[in-house]
């Protein structure tokens, strides 16, 4: 496995503790959650791509076998938000070691709740797993939303070693 980039400037790694204060993920209208399956992959892959827009998971005949490959993927830890016409709206693409390595809603589903929904997805499955918390990492400027969002879900820095 590769070593991990050293963190941006503006990088920082937040933490959830799941205790009492998870709630019930409340799926907005015309959406639902439902796991990966093996064909989703391409979907996927361009939901990151096009989200993300930065070129860095490559093309998919790289990334899906970096992907699946990695000793951390469980395609049960990843979740996928499905519109009401059966496309790719949104994903949550998480490692066994409690960390949202990518959490990412298409441009045209934004501001319906989505990524505050499968937040709390991903808290609630961590917590049947037997974790005691969930960390990502984001960028403080390129994600000032995201930041927003993770913080009224209760989440806090923590160092990065942590």
């Amino acid at each position: 496995m590769p070593e991990p980039r050293p963190p941006a400037p503006d990088d920082i790694r937040l933490r959830k503790i799941l205790d009492e204060t998870l709630v019930v993920a409340h799926w907005p209208e015309g959406f639902t959650m439902r796991s990966f399956e093996p064909g989703d992959a391409l979907p996927l892959h361009a939901l990151l791509g096009e989200v993300f827009d930065d070129g860095a998971d490559g093309p998919f005949d790289e990334w899906w076998p970096r992907i699946s490959g990695d000793p951390e993927f469980d395609p049960a830890l990843c979740f996928l938000v499905i519109d009401a016409k059966g496309r790719l709206a949104a994903a949550a693409l998480c490692w066994t070691r409690a960390f949202v390595k990518d959490l990412a809603v298409h441009p045209e589903a934004r501001g319906r709740g989505i990524a505050e929904a499968l937040m709390w997805h991903v808290f609630s499955a961590f917590r049947d797993r037997g974790a005691d918390h969930v960390d990502l990492k984001t960028n403080t400027v390129e994600n000032a939303a995201a930041v927003r969002l993770y913080e009224r879900l209760g989440m806090m820095p923590v160092a990065w070693e942590g």
